[in-house]
């Protein structure tokens, strides 16, 4: 039986409105705003809010509901969702229009994913109301890195002390290269979940994630980052001297458990399963732009693609741009895999990795295919190849390295443990 990989139809209605967006609101400013560092897509940002604020508004009352009927009546068949299929749609098409300002869209971000991983369901409710109420724009953001604690979670220093006579969590520690960090604690009231140890000689087991909501004293901004790529991107160092957050902004279990790798890790770990595809969807909106300008270009010069020609016929050229094309489509495939797969409920951890992985290989390659190609004015800034070539390598980097993607990659299919295999 034939396999189809046709997007059904309301789905392209929607990555359609999202196009007409990224055409009027972000690649018109994208040269703009990456010469200008830090600066806000206002525009953008106006015009995204309203919708993703009444798209929370929804889940959420679709949780109260849920809450309120508790387990009552006859639970209906679970049909197969299609939310992450029509987020890496809309997601490819906003890179496409800019990387940068993408990730400036005012929602809960990767902070809301890892609610919605960890968190209780009260703590859903009341954690992100904020993004489906009042009129200003509200980010969300996840605090994981440290300065010498990148890929290697068990390095973590950041503590969180519970001080019983007040019934709160104490803080300390840094995190960097944190995206929206300043636009949710400084220009919104958003949040940051914050992984910190509350055991460091427990390793990985001690590790929790905490919500630090916009206020809280104690948390304070270090710098913003000036970056090679993605410029527009808020990208933000937190500080944390002894910042205190209530006792249940925790999520899941305090307790430290005997097992390596504890429950509450990974479920937060559980997080990346779902962003690392959205990762790959934005990289390889950025490797379409490029190869599509590259196309148009060397159109209005009479190289023209000839898709049934043998491949011993046709010129360097062609084969270059059929070559990237290829190695987008596989990139592109894997990763409609992989969000098809938590649509229906199961476990991709495995195919999150490899979607990951091949985006950020790919892209980077076919970006700089595409600035080679064009010669000395894909490398000026008169077109706008050569900022795609700078963000594309960011989606080989952040939500896990193009390495550690590998040897999770390795290890799924393996059967060994971090400890068997780094």
């Amino acid at each position: 039986m034939p396999i189809s990989f046709e997007i059904p139809e309301f789905i392209q209605q929607q990555g359609q409105m999202v196009k007409w967006l990224a055409e009027t609101t972000m690649r018109p400013y994208a040269r703009e705003l990456d010469e200008n560092e830090h600066q806000r897509p206002k525009e953008f940002i106006e015009q995204m809010w309203p919708i993703l604020r009444d798209q929370q508004k929804a889940t959420l009352d679709k949780l109260q509901r849920t809450e309120s009927n508790g387990e009552q009546g006859e639970k209906k068949p679970k049909r197969a969702s299609t939310r992450m299929l029509g987020l890496l749609v809309q997601i490819e098409m906003l890179s496409w229009g800019d990387a940068g300002i993408y990730l400036c869209m005012p929602s809960p971000g990767l902070g809301g994913a890892a609610i919605e991983s960890v968190g209780t369901t009260e703590q859903k409710i009341r954690l992100l109301t904020r993004f489906a109420e009042g009129e200003k724009p509200v980010w969300g953001a996840m605090a994981i890195t440290e300065p010498g604690a990148g890929s290697d979670n068990s390095a973590m220093s950041t503590t969180a002390v519970f001080d019983e006579e007040t019934n709160e969590w104490v803080i300390n520690g840094e995190k960097i290269f944190i995206t929206s960090g300043k636009l949710s604690l400084e220009e919104s009231n958003g949040l940051v979940i914050v992984w910190a140890t509350v055991n460091k000689a427990a390793g990985r087991a001690g590790i929790k994630s905490f919500v630090v909501e916009a206020g809280t004293p104690g948390v304070s901004i270090g710098k913003v980052e000036i970056k090679h790529g993605i410029r527009t991107s808020d990208t933000a160092v937190l500080v944390f001297n002894n910042a205190r957050i209530p006792a249940n902004n925790i999520l899941g279990s305090p307790e430290v458990q005997a097992s390596k790798d504890s429950k509450s890790f990974q479920g937060a770990m559980a997080t990346f399963d779902a962003s690392r595809p959205l990762v790959a969807a934005s990289t390889l909106g950025v490797g379409r732009a490029a190869l599509e300008f590259l196309k148009e270009k060397l159109a209005e010069n009479g190289v023209e693609i000839p898709y049934g020609q043998p491949y011993h016929k046709l010129t360097a050229i062609q084969r270059d741009v059929m070559d990237m094309e290829s190695e987008l489509h596989a990139a592109y495939l894997l990763t409609l895999r992989s969000v098809a797969m938590m649509d229906e409920g199961l476990h991709n951890s495995l195919e999150a990795s490899m979607a990951k992985v091949k985006a950020g290989k790919v892209v980077t390659e076919v970006a700089q295919k595409a600035v080679a190609l064009l010669g000395s004015l894909g490398y000026s800034r008169e077109w706008l190849v050569e900022k795609w070539m700078r963000d594309a390598k960011i989606g080989d980097i952040y939500e896990g390295t193009g390495q550690i993607n590998t040897l999770v990659v390795a290890r799924r299919i393996l059967g060994y443990s971090r400890h068997e295999l780094s």
